[in-house]
């Protein structure tokens, strides 16, 4: 299984449904990071999907939008 990665905040009602949607498909791991803590991380994030908002979901490379 590809890589996970969710670009998140802690409280985020969106952040945690669509965690929870992909627990119960069977994703195992999903690697957060935490834009809230880390401002950089969101610039990095907006470069990436030209979006500013989250989640903002990738697996593998490919982003599959929020």
């Amino acid at each position: 299984m590809q890589a996970v990665k969710m670009y998140t905040t802690q409280v985020c009602p969106y952040c945690l449904r669509a965690k929870a949607l992909l627990k119960q498909k069977g994703v195992e791991s999903i690697e957060e990071i935490r834009v809230d803590l880390d401002p950089s991380q969101r610039q990095y994030m907006m470069s990436l999907t030209g979006r500013r908002t989250v989640p903002q979901i990738f697996i593998g490379d490919t982003h599959v939008g929020g």
